[in-house]
């Protein structure tokens, strides 16, 4: 029997170290040297000797934790994070109704259906360098048909992407279009799972359909909205393509100054690689806690059974 059951160890470990050795490489290994550079002064331009020679690296580079220290130091962080959170809370709610209302058009199952499903899973398979550019055209306050629209209607429309004001609702608004098609086909999915007997059941004892959608839907739903507001927050928080493409340079006044953008800035444009891997640990900290957070919450709160 024991026999057995080592055979049956190394058989599943051979079939387990591909996907380790892998995992190893091109996962634990990059944050084990991204640790180490974070301690550093390296500026990813002399040639990095950590693997030859650890010791000498950090006699040549290490600077302990310089780099945190700076980062908390100076308020280009804090204005990082209130930008970061400024988009979060206009995303999350906006993205939720622009996918709940996606997801409640293709759970009609309408004639052309099929066809919806197609046009609102475009944007999402679109580059985002070409969105991102399409909506910088369409932002523009000269010639912008957004601005143009707004002037049928008597309304003066803002300088958008050029406006400190303006500039991070832009990015919110393009990010929508472009994500919405994705996570309304998840609600979509979610809502075909829900048992047409809970309505038929409401609908007998006069409930209308306001109130089959919060009393029925919403909450046979909520495991599926926990996870696509957990994935949206994730994303949320690593936003780059669009801010680059849409306002580069961190937008007017650092309006739009994210995570990732500074951490792409000072890398690729400072040179300050320890700096840029030290705010790369903090991302990953900000992103585990609001991670955890929000899975105790759907441990907590997240109704299963109706």
């Amino acid at each position: 029997m024991k026999i057995a059951k080592t055979n049956n160890g190394l058989i599943a470990l051979m079939f387990l170290l591909p996907s380790l050795i892998g995992f190893a490489v091109f996962s634990v290994l990059p944050m084990i040297v991204s640790m180490a550079v974070s301690l550093s002064s390296w500026d990813g331009l002399s040639k990095l000797i950590l693997f030859d020679d650890v010791s000498g690296f950090f006699q040549e580079f290490g600077i302990g934790v310089a780099n945190y220290s700076n980062i908390f130091a100076t308020p280009e962080l804090y204005q990082v994070l209130g930008n970061t959170l400024k988009f979060v809370a206009m995303y999350i709610p906006l993205m939720l109704i622009a996918a709940m209302s996606v997801g409640l058009i293709l759970a009609k199952g309408r004639r052309g259906s099929g066809v919806l499903r197609i046009l609102y899973y475009i944007p999402v398979i679109t580059s985002w360098v070409a969105g991102a550019l399409i909506w910088r055209w369409a932002f523009s306050p000269e010639y912008g048909i957004i601005n143009e629209i707004l002037k049928i209607f008597g309304i003066s429309g803002p300088l958008w992407l050029q406006s400190a004001q303006w500039a991070m609702p832009g990015i919110v608004l393009a990010s929508v279009w472009k994500d919405m098609g994705y996570f309304g086909l998840m609600l979509f999915a979610g809502l075909r799972s829900i048992d047409a007997g809970y309505y038929e059941a409401a609908s007998i004892d006069g409930a209308g359909k306001i109130r089959q959608f919060f009393n029925v839907t919403l909450p046979m739903l909520s495991p599926t909205l926990f996870f696509v507001i957990i994935i949206n927050i994730i994303n949320s928080l690593q936003i780059f393509p669009q801010v680059m493409v849409m306002t580069p340079g961190g937008g007017p006044g650092g309006s739009t100054m994210v995570m990732v953008e500074r951490i792409y800035t000072r890398a690729f444009s400072y040179y300050q690689m320890g700096y840029a891997s030290a705010l790369s640990w903090i991302l990953f900290v900000v992103i585990f806690l609001f991670t955890f957070i929000q899975m105790q919450l759907q441990k907590r709160w997240v109704t299963y059974d109706v």
